[in-house]
């Protein structure tokens, strides 16, 4: 049952002066603020990061960045390691057992909700990618969801999510049947366990479906009334942006500078996850990556003009938390230390 309780907005003032004080600790070392190019150290400093999911085209920038040699330029040697399932990097993160990982903005605001110290310095998806989805063209619209049966991996913010969207779209919660299938959405919906799904991603599972000539019908969540979010985000731990500001910016320099030039070349993108994971399909990875990048409004990229790469958006992170927060999801409104811009290409003092 969702708790009902008044909406805590956040002073997006407040979000941005944090931003500045954490990041502080960590003076910019950059050759010029237009370029983002930070000045390599002369020793190299390793950082384990752990990942949210198996290789796919959401880290196309990243294992770009470590092909091409971007991180090696900036001094450091980087590992990406596999998480055992979507919970586990941030409990990872917070044991010490790694410098970064990447994560998801409802998670990490669950997690800083049990008093976590984590923080987001960068959005590496910037907006959702979490969908409704069904085959034949089943569920064209969040209206005809009516009188069906969802799948859901099992996840709160997904049945929250799910709630918002029937609400929005007029349709009797007790019309719909949710069904946990665990992380099996997609053959749940292919054996017609579920009539529909939501939690697979529009760019990857979509994409598959496609390809396979299912006839899909996709709707993101943000386009049936749950508020956007960043879909992947990149945290650490608040002690380690307080010690490592010069780490953390060069790693999210080259991030960028990976993701540059997978947009200029996605071959690039493709040939670099097929050496992570050699077991991944060419064609398909091909396909999902040029949905990725053809996207409007853009996936790796604000879109707010002239924000930098990895942009996180305060008053965005306010009114999903804020949508957490009336959901239940979480007993206390999101701190104002939630993300810092700080590190970004250009930003910080």
């Amino acid at each position: 049952m969702t708790r009902h309780r008044p909406t805590v907005l956040l002073s997006a003032v407040a979000v941005l002066l944090a931003a500045v004080a954490l990041g502080a600790c960590g003076k910019r070392e950059e050759t010029g603020a237009s370029t983002g190019t930070a000045t390599a150290p002369k020793t190299t400093t390793n950082v384990d990061v752990m990942l949210d999911y198996l290789p796919n085209v959401d880290h196309a920038g990243l294992y770009a960045a470590l092909d091409d040699g971007e991180f090696a330029r900036a001094g450091l040697k980087v590992t990406p390691r596999v998480p055992g399932d979507a919970a586990s990097p941030l409990k990872v993160l917070l044991a010490g057992k790694a410098d970064m990982a990447i994560s998801y903005e409802p998670e990490l605001l669950l997690a800083r909700d049990k008093g976590a110290q984590l923080v987001s310095v960068a959005a590496i998806v910037q907006r959702p990618l979490t969908s409704i989805m069904s085959v034949d063209d089943k569920v064209k619209e969040p209206a005809d969801l009516k009188g069906t049966s969802v799948g859901t991996a099992g996840i709160p913010y997904q049945s929250a999510y799910l709630k918002t969207i029937l609400g929005d779209a007029s349709v009797p919660a007790s019309s719909v049947e949710e069904i946990n299938v665990g992380f099996n959405l997609i053959p749940a919906m292919l054996t017609k366990k579920v009539d529909a799904t939501l939690g697979a991603f529009w760019n990857v599972e979509g994409v598959q479906l496609r390809l396979d000539k299912k006839k899909p019908a996709i709707i993101p969540v943000d386009e049936a009334g749950v508020p956007t979010y960043d879909e992947l985000v990149l945290v650490v731990r608040k002690t380690f942006a307080e010690d490592n500001g010069p780490t953390i910016r060069r790693f999210i320099q080259a991030l960028s500078r990976g993701t540059d030039a997978v947009k200029a070349n996605p071959g690039l993108g493709v040939d670099a996850l097929m050496k992570a994971d050699p077991s991944l399909d060419r064609k398909t990875l091909a396909a999902q990556l040029k949905a990725t990048l053809d996207a409007k409004p853009p996936v790796f990229y604000p879109e707010k003009a002239k924000a930098p790469f990895g942009w996180q958006d305060p008053a965005a992170w306010e009114k999903f938390g804020a949508w957490m927060l009336d959901n239940g999801l979480i007993d206390i409104a999101p701190s104002n230390g939630s993300i810092t811009n700080e590190f970004l290409p250009g930003e910080g003092i």
